[in-house]
C-alpha cells in the first residue's frame, strides 16, 4: 500500500472508530524526547529550500490545505477537515519545519494535532515520513 492511502486509511480508522462514541486515543504515552525523536529526521539533501518544496508537495498530495508557509523561518502548516454526514467530525493539523544542520543536512520536524489534542502516535509519524521520503528521492532524482 502506497504510503499517501496508508494515511488516509489510517484517518478514516480514526473517523470510522470515532463514530463509535469515543473520540480516537491519538496522544500515546512517552517521555518529550520520545516524542521529538518520533517527529524528527534528518535527511543528507542539497539544500533547504528543495527540502521545504518536498515538504509542501508531500502535505499536498496527503490532502492537507498549506494554511501558511515560510521559506525563511522554514515552516510549513497544513489542515485537513473530515466531514461524516456534512458535520465537522475533526481536524487535524501539521506543522513541520525544516533547519539546516551541520554539512549538507536538514532537520524536519513534524508536529501534528487532531483537534486540540497533540498526536503522538508515532504511526502519523511514519506514514508522513514515509511519503516525504519518497518525494525527497524523487526531487534529488529530479523527476517531476
Amino acid at each position: 500500500m502506497r504510503p499517501c492511502r496508508q494515511l488516509v486509511a489510517m484517518l478514516f480508522c480514526l473517523v470510522v472508530g470515532g463514530c463509535a462514541g469515543t473520540s480516537p486515543d491519538v496522544t500515546g504515552s512517552g517521555t518529550q524526547l520520545e516524542s521529538r525523536q518520533i517527529q524528527t529526521r534528518d535527511y543528507d539533501t542539497l539544500d533547504k529550500q528543495l527540502t521545504m518544496r518536498s515538504v509542501l508537495a508531500t502535505l499536498q498530495d496527503l490532502g492537507f490545505t498549506i494554511d501558511n508557509a515560510d521559506f525563511t523561518l522554514g515552516t510549513i502548516t497544513g489542515s485537513r477537515v473530515y466531514y461524516e454526514d456534512d458535520y465537522k467530525n475533526f481536524s487535524m493539523r501539521m506543522t513541520v519545519t525544516v533547519r539546516d544542520r551541520e554539512g549538507k543536512r536538514v532537520s524536519v520536524r513534524a508536529n501534528a494535532r487532531l483537534n486540540d489534542k497533540a498526536i503522538t502516535d508515532p504511526q502519523t509519524y511514519q506514514d508522513f515520513f514515509a511519503a516525504l521520503d519518497k518525494a525527497m528521492f524523487l526531487t534529488l532524482q529530479k523527476v517531476d
